[in-house]
C-alpha cells in the first residue's frame, strides 16, 4: 500500500506549531456598570413609594386621584348631633369632601359625623373614634369599621349608645338612597354592641324616631 504525504506548515526546526490566535475578549466593564445604575434606581424606588402604599387604607384613594378630598370639591349632608335635651338627634346641613364613589362618598359622610363638631354641637361618637374602613355589599348595605374608641368610650347607658348608633346609620341611609342598612364593626370584627345594649349583630336601617320632628 502507498502512502499518502501531507504537507504540513514549514516551522523552524525543533519548535511545535504555533496555536491558533485565541478570539477577542469583549469588555464587560461598561455592561456591569449600567447593570448597577439600573438595580439602584429599582432599589429607590421601592424604598421611595413602598411606606406610601403600605400605609395606605382600605377604600382610601390615591393622592390625587379623583374625587380624592384634596382636590377641594365638597358636598352638602345631613349629620346628626344631640339636642339639647339630651333625648334625640337633630339633622344639621354640613358641607363634607366629595367622593368619587358610592363607597367613598359614605367614609367621607362617617369621617364627618364622628369628627368633633367645631361650632359647639354635641356630638353622639365618642372622643377620638376613627374610621378604618367603609364598605358596601350587594344589597343596599353598608359596613362601616370603626376604631376601638367607638366602643370603649361610652360611658352613658341605652339612650348614649342608641344615638351614637343611629348618629351613624341615618347619616349614611339619609344621604346614600341606595343604602338601606348599616353595620357597624369595631376595629375590624364584627361585635354584639357597642355598649352592651343595642344589637348590632345585624344591618341596621334607618330609624326617624331618633330624629327630632320637624326635621
Amino acid at each position: 500500500m502507498s502512502e499518502i504525504e501531507i504537507d504540513l506548515p514549514a516551522t523552524p526546526e525543533g519548535e511545535p506549531p504555533a496555536p491558533p490566535p485565541a478570539p477577542p475578549v469583549r469588555s464587560l466593564k461598561k455592561p456591569l456598570i449600567v447593570g448597577g445604575v439600573l438595580v439602584g434606581i429599582g432599589l429607590w424606588l421601592v424604598l421611595a413609594l413602598l411606606p406610601g402604599i403600605l400605609s395606605r387604607q382600605p377604600n382610601e384613594p390615591a393622592a390625587g386621584a379623583p374625587g380624592n378630598a384634596a382636590d377641594g370639591r365638597r358636598i352638602q349632608a345631613n349629620l346628626f348631633y344631640v339636642s339639647d335635651d339630651g333625648a334625640e338627634l337633630v339633622s344639621v346641613v354640613r358641607d363634607v369632601p366629595f367622593g368619587a364613589t358610592p363607597a367613598e362618598q359614605a367614609r367621607r359622610i362617617v369621617e364627618a359625623q364622628v369628627r368633633t363638631p367645631a361650632d359647639g354641637s354635641v356630638s353622639a361618637i365618642p372622643n377620638g373614634t376613627k374610621v378604618r374602613a367603609v364598605f358596601l355589599g350587594a344589597h343596599g348595605d353598608a359596613y362601616v369599621d370603626l376604631s376601638t374608641e367607638a366602643a370603649i368610650g361610652h360611658h352613658g347607658g341605652t339612650l348614649d349608645e342608641a344615638l351614637a348608633v343611629f348618629a351613624i346609620v341615618n347619616a349614611i341611609t339619609s344621604n346614600l338612597p341606595d343604602v338601606t342598612a348599616v353595620q357597624i364593626l369595631v376595629d375590624g370584627k364584627e361585635v354584639d354592641s357597642l355598649a352592651g345594649h343595642l344589637d348590632l349583630r345585624q344591618p341596621i336601617r334607618r330609624a326617624t324616631d331618633w330624629i327630632r320632628k320637624g326635621q
